[in-house]
């Protein structure tokens, strides 16, 4: 696996995360994209999605629980990637089998 450890800051792991349940259901909308963007710097956005477009969805996890296992999130951290995450997962109004499978294995991870 290319890369299968990056150093990424807090703010990179949630826009990778947060990619991740945008792609859940196999397609990036643009309210998706809007939401995650208005969240994060431009630079950091652009950064980790061109990585993010380059791993499998196998990749993602792996890489997303390395990362969390190198920062200690406080509770109230996790309840905001987690706030987060649902706002993604229900831009389009749906919460599919696909998302709720994705949500509760980056639940495990967190947690």
């Amino acid at each position: 696996m290319k890369n299968s450890q990056p150093n990424w800051t807090k703010e990179e792991l949630e826009i990778y995360i947060l990619l991740l349940c945008s792609n859940a259901d196999s397609s990036m909308t643009e309210e998706e994209l809007s939401f995650i963007k208005s969240k994060v710097e431009k630079e950091s956005f652009d950064k980790i999605h061109k990585e993010f477009s380059e791993d499998t969805e196998e990749e993602s996890l792996e890489k997303i629980d390395d990362n969390v296992q190198e920062h200690h999130y406080s509770p109230k951290e996790i309840i905001e990637i987690r706030s987060n995450m649902k706002a993604i997962f229900f831009a389009d109004n749906e919460f599919g089998m696909k998302e709720e499978y994705l949500d509760r294995i980056i639940d495990n991870i967190l947690y």
